[in-house]
């Protein structure tokens, strides 16, 4: 069974910074096809953050570009997003996923870590 474990979230003051961990049990990390980032806040639809593939290939959703980076160490079956000048409506349930197929699967979500940015 494919587990991925989100660590890292907790409370920041905006402006601030935080970084994610997302640690798979899966010891062949190049299982995974593509790797990504997503939040859900309440009351709102679960949004794309950001993506990397395992050639490297980065995406990111528009309100987090030139404030986020996502990175992934193989050797250590981990994917990170690092979150600086975060803002308060950066507040939300992050979610990790990985994809052993971008389209097709299958699909394996961690359970997701809590990100507070207070003004």
């Amino acid at each position: 069974q494919v587990q991925l474990v989100e660590s890292g979230g907790g409370l920041a003051q905006a402006g601030g910074s935080l970084r994610l961990s997302c640690a798979a049990s899966e010891s062949r990390f190049s299982f995974f096809a593509i790797m990504g980032w997503y939040r859900q806040a309440p009351g709102k639809q679960r949004e794309l953050v950001a993506s990397i593939t395992r050639h490297g290939i980065i995406n990111y959703g528009d309100s987090v570009k030139g404030r986020f980076t996502i990175s992934r160490d193989n050797a250590k079956n981990t994917v990170y997003l690092q979150m600086n000048s975060l803002k308060p409506e950066d507040t939300a349930l992050y979610y990790c996923k990985g994809s052993a197929h971008r389209l097709v699967g299958p699909h394996y979500w961690g359970r997701g870590t809590q990100v507070t940015v207070s003004s």
